[in-house]
């Protein structure tokens, strides 16, 4: 038999008087209270709702950073993200006595730690808030949560989840036909997923990188809070994974790629030949050696829309690519050719804007002598690549993408390009790099 709660927070309850509408809870995952303070404040510019001092904003600056965020916001719901897992009281009693109207617990910590989580909450006037990140059960945890007396459940996919297509959606779903209190979401919401939570049934949207992140935090608010208030008009694009994954890549930078895999993945000494083209597919792989072009030609016609041909050649004086193999590349619409080595007929290759790169470009062509290997796992620019690795190459170089990860470093670059996108704007308002980044008080000691 179910258990239902005497007391059931309503949609006017959690708007705190206001009309009926979901709330849009901002997650300040940031390291910095100053900078938080500022983008919660265009964050509710923009019509959020409710303050999230994140979890690492409350590992950076302790509790020190909910006291700053109330003072700047005392009429304000703030939420303390401190994830508690043990000691549940003292954290709660911390968090409530710092300024935080509702303090978020794990909601797989044991069940000892949640019931005296809720019970300081009570005695505090504070509310609690289950977070189900990697709960192994969410569904039945959440009805359990809710019998031990929480006040709201959130529904999260954390980011390393995310990175790797995690879906806090299809759980929510099910969660909320399970239980009678609030159920928030989060976990990489955009306007399109904030829109798909709100017609399932949430009630609170919890939005981090997609605002905070952002150039322009009040217009991505704004565009958050049409979104979640006119769900049905919100355009879903229903692309599939690949497409997705082209299109992450296409707006992002080598470099976002990069850091994005820990600094690892860029080729050496790969240069592009048509300057201001950008690459982005999946390899079609060459062994050859010092100019013999046979299997460099061949692999045009095994290679197809949206692939890159990409060749060892071994040797930087003799080419075993030129204008007219490009020429052939642009009847099978083939994104892009990668050449551990050099190419000839640079003049034709770059009236024709196909996305060539190599270490360099000569007059000498070698012979068809039809030595080496197609779509077998080669090193390219001191890279291994292998048939249908993802191949990205701009004016900073080419970077190879393990095709088993694509989707998940596709996203961490999109998350480190936000990032650069907010940093850029706080230098244009007229800081430096290093005062933004505060990098002495995070030097290695």
């Amino acid at each position: 038999m179910r258990f239902i709660r005497s007391k059931v927070f309503s949609s006017t309850e959690i708007n705190e008087g206001d009309h009926i509408r979901p709330i849009i809870q901002v997650a300040l995952d940031i390291l910095e209270t100053d900078r938080a303070i500022q983008i919660a404040a265009e964050a509710l510019e923009g019509g959020a709702d409710w303050i999230e001092a994140g979890t690492p904003l409350i590992k950076s600056e302790g509790m020190d950073s909910i006291r700053r965020l109330k003072a700047a916001f005392p009429g304000r719901t703030l939420v303390a993200d401190m994830k508690i897992a043990d000691t549940g009281a003292m954290e709660v009693e911390m968090a409530a006595k710092a300024g935080a109207d509702i303090i978020v617990i794990l909601g797989s910590a044991d069940d000892s730690t949640v019931l005296e989580a809720v019970r300081a909450a009570k005695k505090y006037g504070a509310r609690v808030m289950a977070d189900l990140i990697s709960s192994p059960e969410p569904v039945s945890r959440s009805k359990e949560l809710e019998y031990m007396g929480v006040d709201y459940i959130n529904v999260h996919a954390g980011i390393d989840q995310q990175m790797t297509g995690r879906d806090s959606l299809t759980i929510m779903k099910e969660v909320i036909k399970e239980v009678d209190i609030p159920v928030a979401v989060a976990g990489g919401l955009d306007s399109v997923s904030c829109a798909q939570a709100v017609t399932a049934g949430a009630q609170i949207v919890i939005v981090g990188g997609n605002i905070v992140r952002s150039s322009d935090v009040t217009a991505s608010a704004r565009f958050i809070r049409s979104s979640v208030d006119a769900p049905s008009a919100v355009f879903h694009s229903g692309k599939s994974r690949d497409n997705e994954i082209r299109d992450i890549f296409l707006s992002v930078s080598t470099p976002n790629i990069s850091d994005a895999m820990h600094r690892k993945g860029a080729m050496q000494n790969i240069f592009s030949q048509v300057p201001g083209r950008k690459m982005v597919g999946t390899a079609v792989t060459v062994q050859t050696f010092r100019g013999d072009w046979a299997k460099p030609v061949e692999a045009i016609d095994v290679a197809g829309k949206n692939d890159v041909i990409v060749i060892y050649n071994g040797s930087s004086h003799v080419a075993p690519w030129g204008g007219l193999a490009t020429q052939s590349c642009l009847n099978k619409e083939i994104a892009g050719v990668v050449v551990d080595g050099a190419v000839r007929d640079i003049e034709d290759i770059r009236s024709m804007d196909l996305p060539v790169f190599a270490t360099c470009h000569v007059p000498n062509a070698g012979e068809p002598k039809g030595f080496g290997e197609i779509n077998s796992e080669i090193v390219c620019g001191n890279q291994t690549v292998r048939p249908g690795d993802y191949i990205v190459g701009d004016d900073n170089g080419v970077v190879v993408i393990p095709r088993e990860r694509a989707y998940e470093i596709a996203r961490r670059a999109k998350e480190v390009e936000k990032t650069e996108q907010r940093l850029s704007e706080e230098i244009r308002r007229g800081a430096t790099l290093s005062e933004v980044m505060k990098l002495k008080k995070w030097e290695k000691h």
